[in-house]
């Protein structure tokens, strides 16, 4: 029989739980599901930072990329409604990063579309970044698929401390997914980039047709590599894709996701990324409670702040202090 208690007591004493423990909590009863909820906030309150761990993004390069991932509007294979651009002028980019970190987020990264980076898109993308690294408690994270051992080495002269490449789902289940590149693709990357120095942010979508069971295998599989950070995004279907009619999670779903992912990483700062504004407000505070500690945030130049000053609120008012430097960049 399953005890959640002694799961719970077991990560709180320092062990790692087994495959077969996490697996047992997979299906649940209504109070199962309540004591499971419970632990997950226990084990946050002992090893999660009260320090909230924000980050902002810009999308620095959109659209036409060759794989083939189905849940993503960027994909060339696909027929979205997308903004195509090259890479985004310096301005704009120094706009954006500095406008969100006098909003008090802490980590600034670039994203851009495509299998990779190279050529003279990376050089320009190394002297935004080098010049990005002289903003006083900024820190800074890249993404930018597929790169090899020497782009990963430039990125951290030009001051990246931290690389983000999601693993997305499931081993079992990310084939279905897509074609044009595997998990060990991903993983090779990761390894790279740890090598060259930088921290990991490596996370996935749930809500893409996986079972939980497949949720719990992917959580498990993060933890051949590690990550500080573990993006948590809920899949927005997005018309013209494969995933375009995919049923939605239920919040309990959600939840227990949040839950199970706290007990096999008690350390890990669990992010809200895309899909957090699909759950209700009392949602998300739950999740903020039983393992959420880090988000991605931040508007765009051209609103009034209204989100984010709301978003910093929530936080603050389930505990979390707002506007500290990234734990990685002190």
């Amino acid at each position: 029989m399953k005890s959640i208690t002694r799961l719970k007591n077991k990560v709180l004493e320092g062990a790692s739980i087994t495959e077969d423990e996490a697996m047992s909590l997979v299906d649940l009863t209504d109070q199962e599901y309540d004591e499971l909820l419970e632990a997950a906030t226990e084990i946050t309150a002992r090893f999660g930072s009260k320090d909230f761990d924000s980050c902002s993004i810009i999308n620095a390069r959109s659209g036409r990329c060759p794989e083939d991932c189905k849940w993503c509007a960027q994909s060339a294979h696909h027929t979205t409604d997308i903004s195509v651009y090259p890479l985004v002028d310096r301005e704009t980019c120094m706009n954006l990063a500095d406008y969100n970190h006098r909003k008090g987020i802490g980590r600034f990264s670039l994203v851009t579309s495509g299998r990779t980076v190279s050529g003279k898109a990376l050089d320009t993308i190394c002297d935004y970044y080098r010049e990005l690294s002289s903003r006083e408690g900024m820190g800074l994270c890249a993404s930018m698929g597929l790169l090899d051992a020497e782009a990963l080495r430039r990125l951290r002269e030009a001051g990246v401390k931290r690389y983000h490449c999601n693993l997305e789902s499931a081993p079992s289940y990310f084939p279905t997914l897509c074609s044009t590149h595997t998990i060990e693709d991903k993983i090779k990357t990761i390894e790279a980039a740890r090598e060259a120095g930088m921290e990991v942010c490596s996370g996935g979508i749930i809500g893409m047709g996986e079972s939980m069971a497949q949720r719990v295998e992917f959580a498990l599989t993060l933890r051949r590599i590690s990550p500080v950070s573990i993006p948590i995004n809920i899949l927005c279907p997005i018309p013209g894709t494969p995933l375009e009619n995919a049923a939605p999670l239920t919040e309990r779903e959600v939840l227990q996701t949040v839950a199970l992912f706290r007990l096999i990483h008690p350390r890990a700062v669990l992010r809200f990324a895309g899909g957090r504004g699909l759950l209700s407000t009392e949602t998300q505070r739950k999740a903020l409670r039983i393992g959420i500690n880090g988000s991605i945030m931040g508007d765009l130049l051209t609103t009034i702040g209204a989100q984010i000053d709301e978003d910093i609120d929530m936080i603050r008012e389930c505990g979390y202090n707002f506007g500290q430097q990234p734990s990685g960049d002190k």
